[in-house]
């Protein structure tokens, strides 16, 4: 066997025949010291537990005559380290630090090296700090009740609810407000958010936090993506959907908006806020019209910011932002009787949200707060026996595909198989999570995530539709619709292109014939082809979709695919509703 197969290259190029050169040639490494035993240190005292007996520990004498045997056989100097005299009955934690500070002197060549008294505080302070990071990162978490093994789920009535309104209305940091007096983020977590939001000026902000995770929208103090948290009440689950506000944004807020039950329109009534976001271009206007567009049948209107000092609870200021809404709000389709409640609240102060302030900060309204409102809401009535219908609103990857959505119709549980429409593909419900907790099942109203098995990713799109598979929703490409023109600066004839929001699909359509003008009073038809439609028209005209087949419905089978928003240059044209499939 040559040199090479058993000393490294690195050692000097002298014949290795005997135990005895190998002791010579490396006795300045100390590779004859005491046998490694793991977790041991053959210079430190023994552990002694508290109450062990006095037989059980070695004393002073006994540990020298260990130190001096095992130095003799390494040949060099002890090492420099006074001990200090043990008592002969030492606790745990005093053993376990005398160990951990006799452990801290490393043999490096030999010799002893002493770490920094200093350096090992510092370490002691880093260490703190970091369990105090892990304390915040995990009091960050939802606090979920806890469920008992073998205890049947507790079905409480869903209810999917949508902030809208104006930007900087104060949507997000009503939604944060709520979550904070339900429980769902704790006074701790809210601290800390105080704190950043303090470091970057934002003091006012940082109950939005608690909605808007990412930096960008904390920076900005703007809605991007759609907000999604839930809370419970002693009576209903609530999913929360925090819409944005800012009109560069609006596709988003379609998107939360059709997974809605309810809205909860958001005002400022601040001096000017009011105003900007009412007049038109403002995104009041647009919201309340697209809400009622989606599906949204009831309508909280929250006239917010009462407790600015340009408002200071004035009764007048909140009479006037709701006399100049109810005229609008009646033209959109909501019934003052039925659909519309206004209040007024403070989304800083909580005032009204959970709980009704003293007589003296608001003695003119004596209604209830928003969750006693809500909370005594009749319930909505589901399909519950109906066919799937699931409209996909996003899908990703995660060990797996997961789409998103809200179940419109039916009931879905695990390992049932349901055909993804338009492609007709066969797929298989592997696993259902609703709001952060796996279910064996999901009923129609709750907005779901789904682990399917089947199909990738990349061949599922927002807009597809979850169906039965004996019993799947209509496709087409070509389709007759009643349509009503809300805003557009000039006439809309055959040939006109726009972008079509129907449920979470958006495609390009284009006007292919104009059939019909519909009168507003009577509902008959009083031109037949007309050459064109202006604003504040009803017409029937016919869409091609130009992107291939897409699901949708008839409005009179089914309302929640059936229903429609137009939307060109970054404004809402136009709404409608599909009478006709053609092809």
């Amino acid at each position: 066997m040559s040199s090479h197969d058993t000393v490294p290259d690195s050692w000097d190029d002298t014949p290795n025949d005997s135990t005895t050169s190998i002791s010579q040639q490396l006795s300045h490494l100390n590779v004859n010291a005491a046998t490694f035993t793991p977790g041991q240190n053959v210079f430190a005292q023994s552990f002694c537990p508290a109450g062990g007996g006095g037989s059980s520990s070695l004393g002073q004498s006994n540990n020298a005559d260990v130190l001096a045997s095992d130095l003799t056989d390494i040949g060099s100097q002890p090492p420099d380290f006074t001990e200090e005299p043990q008592p002969a009955e030492t606790p745990p934690n005093e053993a376990m630090e005398t160990v951990q500070k006799e452990d801290d002197h490393p043999v490096d060549s030999g010799n002893e090296r002493e770490i920094d008294n200093g350096d090992w505080e510092n370490g002691e302070d880093d260490t703190n700090m970091d369990e105090e990071d892990e304390d915040i990162d995990e009091a960050e978490a939802p606090i979920k009740p806890k469920k008992i093994p073998g205890q049947p789920k507790v079905r409480k009535e869903h209810l999917n609810v949508v902030f809208i309104g104006h930007v900087d209305a104060g949507k997000s940091t009503i939604g944060g407000h709520l979550l904070f007096l339900t429980g769902m983020v704790d006074k701790r977590t809210l601290e800390k958010y105080e704190r950043e939001a303090k470091e970057k000026n934002r003091e006012t902000w940082y109950l939005s936090w608690a909605l808007d995770t990412n930096s960008e929208e904390r920076e900005k103090g703007k809605t991007v993506e759609v907000g999604r948290a839930f809370f419970e009440t002693e009576k209903k689950h609530y999913s929360v959907l925090d819409a944005p506000g800012h009109k560069s944004y609006v596709p988003n807020m379609i998107n939360g908006a059709s997974q809605a039950d309810l809205a909860i329109l958001v005002i400022s009534a601040r001096r000017g806020e009011f105003e900007t976001g009412f007049e038109r271009g403002g995104q009041t206007r647009e919201h309340a019209m697209l809400v009622k567009t989606a599906g949204v049948r009831f309508l909280v209107v929250l006239i917010n910011k009462m407790d600015d000092p340009t408002v200071e609870w004035d009764e007048s200021r909140y009479n006037e932002c709701k006399d100049k809404l109810l005229p609008y709000l009646k033209k959109c389709g909501f019934n003052p009787k039925t659909d519309l409640y206004f209040m007024p609240s403070s989304g800083q102060t909580g005032a009204f949200l959970k709980f009704v302030p003293e007589k003296s900060v608001c003695p003119w309204f004596s209604g209830p707060s928003l969750l006693d409102y809500l909370d005594s809401m009749p319930p909505i009535s589901r399909a519950n026996d109906a066919a799937v219908r699931l409209p996909v609103s996003d899908r990703y990857r995660d060990m797996g595909t997961i789409v998103l959505g809200k179940i419109q119709a039916g009931c879905v549980a695990t390992n049932q198989k349901l055909m993804m429409m338009p492609n007709k593909v066969m797929i298989k419900v592997m696993n259902i999570i609703s709001d952060e907790e796996d279910s064996e099942d999901a009923m129609p109203g709750e907005n779901v995530k789904l682990k399917i098995n089947g199909i990738e990713e990349e061949d599922v799109s927002p807009g597809f539709v979850l169906c039965s598979p004996e019993d799947v929703c209509n496709t087409g490409r070509i389709f007759d619709a009643q349509i009503v023109v809300l805003e557009y600066k000039s006439i809309i004839s055959a040939g006109y292109g726009c972008i079509m929001h129907i449920h979470s699909c958006v495609e390009e359509v284009t006007i292919k014939i104009l059939i019909c003008l519909i009168d507003k009073k009577t509902g008959e038809k009083s031109q037949i082809r007309p050459r064109f439609i202006k604003p504040d028209q009803v017409a029937i005209a016919r869409f091609e979709v130009l992107g291939g087949l897409i699901c949708l419905e008839t409005f009179k089978d089914f309302p929640q695919m059936g229903r429609f928003t137009l939307r060109d240059e970054g404004r809402t044209i136009a709404i409608g509703k599909v009478l006709k499939i053609v092809n």
